[in-house]
């Protein structure tokens, strides 16, 4: 995928649903990932033209598991003048050597985003911008039907009240296939995940029976995110063009 196509389909979501206002300052959450460095990328390169002009900045949870290289996301952010800051925590010892959890990424995701939360409202923050894409989107509402019943997905954007932080999700119209393209083609400095339970979730399996689903019905993906879009899931915002 070409930047110009992930900017058209980043610009689309942000124009929908009103992700960007004027002067707002958006923290990127930056795991490592080819998604998160893909947002980065589409955001750094919006916002020199964007009409509501904004700023970004970019943060990482260190989770302390393993020694973890961050150089190449920093000259990464040197690169797109972006600064960037690393929030170093014991998450990783707590989850996998205090409580020996064996079921941690729910605890986890509390944890980090806590941790997230805090470090943008110190550097001046309103906004947290999470690199959830198309997919993304489509297998948390099988997860949610599958494992509680219930027909629901995240929101293109969602206002946490506790911190007053605005959190918004620019890549839903972005497939995976489009960012691993992206990654490819840009060479992204993607970090390898050092989590022992990477690849070993629910989400995993979900992935897969998504990918199943597609070969035996070609399109289905495009009925579900069209489902999801439409569903008028509560708290879902309406289209603002």
């Amino acid at each position: 995928m070409k930047l110009q196509r992930l900017l058209s389909l980043t610009r689309q979501a942000v124009d929908d649903y009103g992700l960007i206002c004027a002067g707002d300052r958006i923290a990127v959450g930056v795991s490592g990932g080819k998604d998160s460095l893909a947002l980065l990328y589409a955001l750094c390169s919006l916002r020199s033209f964007y009409p509501q002009p904004f700023s970004v900045c970019a943060i990482t949870v260190d989770l302390g598991l393993k020694p973890f290289d961050l150089d190449p996301i920093r000259a990464f952010c040197r690169e797109h003048s972006v600064d960037y800051t690393v929030i170093p925590t014991e998450i990783g010892k707590i989850l996998f050597e205090t409580r020996r959890e064996a079921n941690p990424c729910s605890l986890c995701a509390k944890l980090r985003k806590g941790a997230l939360n805090e470090a943008a409202l110190q550097l001046g923050c309103n906004k947290i911008a999470y690199a959830h894409h198309r997919d993304d989107l489509i297998e948390t509402m099988l997860l949610s039907l599958i494992y509680e019943g219930r027909f629901y997905s995240f929101s293109p954007e969602t206002y946490l009240d506790r911190t007053g932080l605005t959190l918004i999700r620019p890549l839903i119209y972005v497939s995976e296939a489009e960012v691993i393209g992206f990654r490819n083609r840009y060479q992204l400095p993607v970090c390898k995940n050092p989590c022992p339970a990477d690849g070993k979730t629910k989400r995993e399996y979900v992935k897969k029976l998504t990918k199943q689903l597609q070969a035996d019905a070609p399109g289905v993906k495009d009925r579900l995110f069209h489902a999801i879009t439409e569903g008028k899931i509560p708290g879902w915002p309406e289209k603002r063009r």
